[in-house]
């Protein structure tokens, strides 16, 4: 991966190569930023720079059978981890090692994709993938290796989050205190979920959202009409992974906006009709049916949808970006019914049918609880304001 090929941040490359010129090169980093906005590539790209021994901004003129390698994400002194569960091809103690080769096929075609996208890849969309100890012992025995070409080692940990904290706690040492010429790049979306014990350890770099015009830019590049580019880079949010599915028309969003849809109206009729509430429990039982990850991240989408109908009721339309593409449904006309007296209470039931369901919870009966729950909270009036 080049520099080049990264979308944006040049103060991050800068600040990457300009460091790395000057010999200042942190053992420990913590890339932090949201779904799409490059950490991956950015970790792809400083990787291949300081192996390659590669000089000047750019990923060329050091070595160049050294930066080939990087071309098929073989390079022996570049070391992976990411969350993974059991399956087939992995019965038990399940690690990274076990899917290289699915690995390198995401490195290829997703680099800006998210965990959802590895776990359809790998097939373990029902299960919770994690960097359990197993992993940590692999990272701990690969990096008191010697390296291969006698310069720099660089472990990735993609996801760092899903480092469960008997995996923490076994790498806190070698974070503090790596083998000379080892550096650990940690990326992750949400920085709170590490361990405070890891994070104090890591230079931390934020990532900011990709901006609009770079994205459309982008999807002109790869087809797309300018209105379509611009539509779609609006919607997206600095989100370039998503705004790829949405031009590609695979978004797990159309998805989950079609089940959304279908519980707002079968919850609109649910008042003062009984024959809806066997709606809401064919709705609970299709969700039920599907993985947990799945789950957990339709009920993101949920909470975000509920905070922009909030933001079009109060007027903030700028900062309004989704758009829901399911025929006769308009966010502006469900927007009145999320409102000061109901916000608080919707969004904690959306994050608490998270938690059940991260612990493994029945998922019919959280999914046709939280509908009933949210039957009657959209049901709820807003304060009338006196004139």
């Amino acid at each position: 991966m080049l520099f080049k090929d990264v979308l944006g941040l040049p103060h991050i490359k800068n600040h990457l190569t300009s460091s790395a010129d000057a010999g200042r090169i942190p053992h420990a980093q913590l890339f932090v930023g949201p779904e799409g906005s490059g950490t991956l590539p950015m970790a792809l790209a400083y990787a291949q720079y300081l192996i390659c021994e590669n000089s000047n901004g750019e990923n060329d003129g050091g070595s160049a059978a050294c930066n080939l390698k990087f071309n098929s994400f073989a390079h022996p002194d570049v070391h992976f981890a990411f969350p993974v569960a059991n399956t087939e091809q992995a019965k038990k103690h399940a690690v990274s090692d076990n899917f290289t080769k699915e690995w390198r096929d995401f490195l290829k075609e997703q680099p800006y994709g998210n965990l959802f996208d590895w776990y359809r890849l790998i097939d373990i969309e029902k299960k919770q993938g994690q960097i359990g100890v197993d992993e940590a012992k692999e990272i701990v025995k690969k990096l008191s290796l010697k390296s291969y070409e006698g310069g720099y080692k660089i472990m990735i940990v993609w996801m760092a989050e899903k480092l469960n904290n008997a995996a923490s706690n076994k790498l806190l040492k070698l974070i503090e205190e790596p083998p000379e010429k080892t550096v650990f790049l940690l990326l992750c979306q949400e920085e709170e979920q590490i361990l405070q014990t890891i994070r104090s350890r890591c230079q931390i770099l934020h990532f900011p959202p990709l901006a609009e015009d770079l994205i459309a830019a982008e999807l002109l590049n790869k087809g797309a009409s300018q209105q379509e580019a611009m539509q779609i880079a609006h919607e997206a949010n600095g989100n370039f992974n998503k705004a790829l599915d949405l031009l590609n028309k695979d978004s797990e969003d159309l998805v989950f906006e079609k089940w959304f849809v279908q519980w707002v109206r079968s919850a609109f009729k649910a008042k003062g009709n009984k024959t809806a509430i066997h709606e809401l429990l064919l709705w609970s039982d299709e969700l039920s049916k599907t993985g947990r990850e799945t789950q957990k991240k339709f009920l993101h989408y949920c909470i975000m949808v509920i905070r922009q109908a909030m933001l079009i009721n109060y007027g903030v339309h700028e900062l309004v970006y989704m758009k829901i593409h399911a025929d006769g449904f308009q966010l502006e006309k469900f927007a009145p019914y999320v409102h000061e007296n109901n916000i608080l209470e919707i969004n904690e039931e959306l994050e608490e049918a998270i938690y059940h369901i991260e612990r493994n919870g029945n998922a019919k009966i959280i999914f046709t609880d939280l509908s009933i729950r949210l039957t009657r909270l959209l049901h709820k009036k807003p304060t009338k304001i006196s004139s």
